[in-house]
């Protein structure tokens, strides 16, 4: 059996996490089975699942680096207490470099680099991750993507396989009768517009925008309502921000979903104003639901994979932002087979991308 040390943040429900257990539920797991080494002390919303398919979670010291010292050393008792592992896979963007770099020290043969983005963050940390970056390149022996962009900027100009970010399709296909006992689960009336976002309440996901283009909606559909789900650090000050702009009551937090199938079939436009995006796993799936999307020009056009999906520049205001909303949320959703660029993004097919993927790297260990 091939084993797969999955390298994580954490394994709470956002996009890479959830397009990971996409693949871990569908894969022959009599033949590959992975594990994950997250960076969290806490137990993450997907640990309970992973348990239950038979991978193993490991929870290693933060990537701060007030905890390198610490970190080096847990990592040094990791690899030499479990020398299984041929095959580590990191999805941590540029920071793959410590994993990576204590695999190499221990000998594990095949070092996974795996790019999710299109840029960094500009935290704290933004120059030690711009270090890291540039050294990927002598700690990782093999390098993939979410897509093309990914892959040109985490990695230059050196080769690496595209694994899409697959998804359970069929889960997501529109359903008139599934949105309407969603909508009246959640209160909404039929003549509410919803505005829709599923993310992290985090600086890439650019909500302080999002809040002023959906107080534009308002100007024009007074009814309309904004629906954020996902959790994270900025979620106090975007609570502040919609109250100081007056919409607080058109605005619902949900929180983390394991529903979001379903409330996507609720709104009528997803809005996706990032500051940089791969390929968001979040967009993938509105566009199997029929759902209208509204990209901004920093997610990559690779991204679209429906008619009913546009981009804009986040150099445009707030209204036009509004105006392009509001005229794609009267588009008729309807439900269908999703063929053509909608199989490379189905996990039924895409499964076997990344079950393929590792199986050559195994025949090269052996």
């Amino acid at each position: 059996m091939i084993r797969v040390l999955q390298c994580v943040n954490n394994m709470h429900r956002a996009g890479l996490e959830t397009m990971l257990m996409n693949y871990y539920r569908s894969v022959d797991r009599t033949s590959l089975q992975f594990d994950f080494l997250t960076h969290r002390p806490e137990k993450s919303d997907y640990d309970d699942e992973i348990l239950a398919l038979g991978g193993r979670v490991f929870y290693a010291p933060r990537l701060l680096p007030q905890n390198y010292p610490a970190y080096f050393r847990y990592m040094e008792r990791f690899w030499r207490d479990h020398p299984e592992y041929q095959i580590v896979h990191a999805h941590i963007d540029a920071m793959s470099y410590l994993p990576l770099l204590t695999a190499k020290k221990a000998d594990v043969p095949a070092r996974i680099a795996h790019s999710h983005n299109t840029s960094i963050d500009r935290d704290y940390k933004y120059p030690l991750k711009l270090l890291f970056k540039g050294k990927l390149p002598t700690v990782a022996n093999y390098r993939c993507a979410c897509g093309q962009a990914a892959g040109e900027f985490l990695f230059g100009g050196a080769d690496f396989t595209v694994i899409p970010n697959a998804i359970e399709g069929d889960r997501f296909l529109f359903s008139a009768n599934t949105r309407a006992k969603t909508r009246a689960e959640l209160g909404i009336s039929p003549e509410e517009f919803v505005v829709g976002h599923v993310g992290r309440l985090s600086y890439q996901k650019n909500h302080r925008f999002l809040l002023r283009i959906f107080a534009a909606v308002l100007q024009q559909r007074p009814t309309a309502l904004l629906l954020l789900v996902g959790t994270g650090e900025k979620e106090p000050n975007l609570r502040k921000q919609a109250a100081e702009l007056g919409i607080s009551d058109r605005v619902r937090f949900l929180g983390s979903r394991d529903d979001t199938d379903r409330l996507y079939q609720a709104m009528d436009v997803l809005a996706l104003p990032s500051l940089f995006e791969g390929v968001p796993v979040v967009g993938i799936e509105a566009q199997f639901a029929d759902l209208p999307c509204v990209f901004s020009d920093k997610v990559p056009k690779e991204a679209k994979i429906s008619g009913k999906t546009v981009f804009l520049s986040l150099e445009q205001p707030p209204e036009a932002w509004a105006e392009t909303i509001l005229a794609c949320g009267r588009t008729p959703r309807v439900r269908d087979g999703k063929d053509g660029l909608f199989a490379r993004y189905n996990i039924r097919s895409a499964h076997s991308v990344l079950e393929d993927y590792y199986t050559a790297i195994a025949e090269t260990l052996r």
